[in-house]
């Protein structure tokens, strides 16, 4: 039965709570979290309140808006993300490629290993006595 006597004005639009940074990259307003970890969840077949918990400060009226505006803008939404996965590729070999990052990587896993060497040391010579 419909009121006459109730006035509601509907909302049609809503702010979706997306954020893009300087850097390009495309996150939850108001946090850290990129879409991509939203949508991977989501994708995984996490519901709003899970992933809301996997990522506390986010809200799950958010992460509904997010994924409400992911499934109407899939296709430009999975673009950018392909783009953002090749980019990041593309990094990453440009980094494993530096002859600098070889060495430093090399001589901190160096570092690492005399450490654990030396604490495993100490670890036999507190069982001996």
């Amino acid at each position: 039965m419909y009121n006459h006597g109730v006035m509601f004005q509907l909302e049609t639009t809503q702010t979706v709570p997306l954020t893009q940074w300087e850097d390009g990259s495309i996150r939850i307003t108001g946090s850290r979290v990129p879409l991509s970890s939203v949508i991977y969840h989501f994708e995984l077949g996490s519901t709003p309140e899970q992933i809301a918990y996997k990522f506390q400060g986010l809200h799950a009226a958010d992460i509904y808006a997010v994924i409400a505006y992911y499934l109407n803008h899939r296709d430009a939404i999975d673009k950018y993300l392909h783009e953002q996965e090749a980019e990041a590729e593309a990094r990453l070999r440009q980094l494993e490629s530096d002859p600098n990052y070889q060495r430093e990587k090399r001589e901190f896993r160096e570092r690492l290993m005399a450490r654990w060497a030396a604490r495993q040391q100490e670890k036999a010579l507190q069982s001996q006595t």
